[in-house]
């Protein structure tokens, strides 16, 4: 199984912060096609299961064999009365509530629901999803069910996504786990998964897939401004971006275009994975990554 150097973070279509219509979802999973990314990661915690609809419905008439989809375990979706909008930063419907659950049935029953939504027979790679505060019950009982579906061929591969690096590499030291997708430790302006997880990972034999590389939108621009990790930026860390982004310039780069090329110079690092709301992001992203970055650059910019 071979995923692309960049794949597509499908929070944002599941109205993550704003409303997406189906059609402008589509159409930026279609130009993520076009681009050649055929790593497509989602969940349900995202809109409540709209966007693995949304990621189904726009893969179901391309070649199966041809792209890769892991999707997350971790969070049951539990239908709900209670009305009004959802609380988690996505703007759909609370038509359900989301249940923790890391145990085995919780894990197979999570999986065969985001099947049914996604319309599939199978996914690629299934992750656990945050298990933060529900790491005894995810290494006892998601992982060991995890690892009976692999080696059924239910899925290719079994691993697990935080924006953490210890808890990652416990589970890497303790478990066969073939991937972790690490958000927002792996950048240029937090590169505290180099420092032990990495490295680990890569002396394992387990994947990286790096999300978050803009984080949360301070990077995301040339003029650094916004959020970082999803929270108004620190003053140090604004000018610590502004400064990079003086770096870049001098050496004819810009700042989101060596956001997206740092991750992959790590040998650990199979994927980058980019959360992207519209066919506009996906063309200027992936236009960003095909320009070249001078190796000069990384001395300098990484030092700031």
């Amino acid at each position: 199984m071979n995923v692309t150097p960049y794949g597509f973070g499908s929070a944002p279509i599941g109205n993550l912060f704003t409303a997406l219509s189906d059609e402008e979802a589509a159409a930026a999973i279609d130009a993520a096609w076009d681009a050649g990314i055929r790593y497509f990661d989602t969940a349900p915690h995202y809109g409540l299961g709209l966007s693995e609809r949304r990621i189904g419905a726009a893969l179901r008439d391309r070649p199966r064999e041809d792209y890769v989809v892991s999707t997350k375990v971790g969070r049951l979706l539990e239908p709900s009365s209670a009305g009004g909008r959802d609380d988690q930063g996505f703007d759909v419907p609370a038509t359900h509530r989301r249940v923790w659950d890391f145990s085995r049935d919780g894990v197979r029953r999570s999986l065969e629901e985001s099947l049914e939504r996604l319309g599939l027979d199978s996914v690629d790679i299934a992750l656990m999803h945050d298990p933060d505060a529900h790491y005894k019950e995810a290494l006892s009982e998601a992982y060991p069910a995890l690892a009976e579906l692999r080696a059924q061929g239910v899925v290719k591969a079994i691993g697990a996504g935080m924006n953490q690096t210890r808890m990652l590499g416990d589970l890497v030291r303790e478990t066969d786990i073939d991937v972790v997708l690490l958000a927002g430790r792996y950048s240029l302006l937090d590169r505290s998964g180099e420092e032990e997880l990495l490295p680990l990972c890569l002396d394992r034999g387990v994947s990286v897939f790096v999300g978050g590389v803009f984080n949360s939108g301070l990077l995301a621009t040339h003029d650094p401004a916004g959020t970082y990790d999803y929270a108004p930026a620190p003053a140090e860390l604004l000018e610590r971006a502004r400064a990079m982004a003086r770096v870049c310039e001098r050496h004819g780069v810009t700042l989101p275009q060596a956001a997206l090329a740092f991750p992959l110079r790590h040998p650990a690092v199979a994927s980058v994975v980019v959360g992207m709301r519209s066919a506009a992001e996906v063309e200027q992203n992936m236009a960003l990554t095909d320009l070249s970055v001078p190796d000069d650059l990384w001395p300098d910019l990484l030092s700031v």
